[in-house]
């Protein structure tokens, strides 16, 4: 089961004309950094590294491709959508958590519908900086999707406090019922640590 959020008409590209010879080379050079961020086996096929460091993110991005940011949760998993300029993170949509093969299955629908070309996992790290049972369950999932056969740059970005923060808004400042926090708080999360990971990016 699905909860949407509808999207609004933020997102922005960036032009394609007029390109100066410096943001010519630049973006050559970011083309020759994807190109390393793929390996090509004794085999000849070509497969790609999918957890990475979160500085190289978007050096493994596909021009126009979005990254999208997971909030795990034991029964849910929010979803949040970052603009093709990589500058603002919005809640996409919350996915009730049943099956790891179920939960995979509605996340390819997700990248397929929204051309994403990367994502973010909330890593919840405790907060003396350790990592638990939380964090271990994080990156297996992580490692399952690889498995599987995700062609995607993972990165983890620190999701400590994510939660409380976006509830102390949706109460004191959205003023919402528990009902509604409930049916939002989610992917309200998951683009709290997208918004983070994208200004870490700057």
């Amino acid at each position: 089961m699905v909860t949407r959020s509808p999207i609004s008409k933020w997102q922005r590209t960036r032009p394609t004309t007029g390109l100066s010879i410096r943001t010519a080379r630049s973006s050559a050079a970011a083309s020759r950094r994807r190109a390393a961020w793929r390996s090509r086996p004794s085999d000849g096929r070509q497969t790609a590294q999918v957890i990475v460091e979160l500085k190289d993110l978007p050096d493994a991005l596909a021009r126009g491709h979005r990254l999208l940011a997971l909030d795990l949760g034991e029964k849910t998993i929010g979803l949040a959508l970052a603009d093709p300029g990589l500058t603002v993170a919005t809640p996409l949509e919350t996915i009730r958590r049943t099956k790891f093969t179920k939960d995979a299955e509605a996340l390819d629908k997700v990248i397929a519908e929204w051309r994403i070309g990367g994502l973010v996992l909330g890593l919840p790290v405790n907060m003396d900086g350790s990592e638990g049972p939380r964090c271990q369950s994080t990156r297996q999932f992580a490692r399952n999707l690889e498995h599987r056969g995700l062609a995607l740059p993972i990165a983890f970005w620190d999701e400590r406090l994510s939660t409380s923060a976006v509830e102390r808004f949706l109460i004191d400042g959205a003023d919402m019922t528990r009902k509604r926090r409930g049916e939002v708080v989610d992917k309200m999360a998951a683009a709290y640590i997208l918004q983070g990971a994208l200004e870490a990016l700057r």
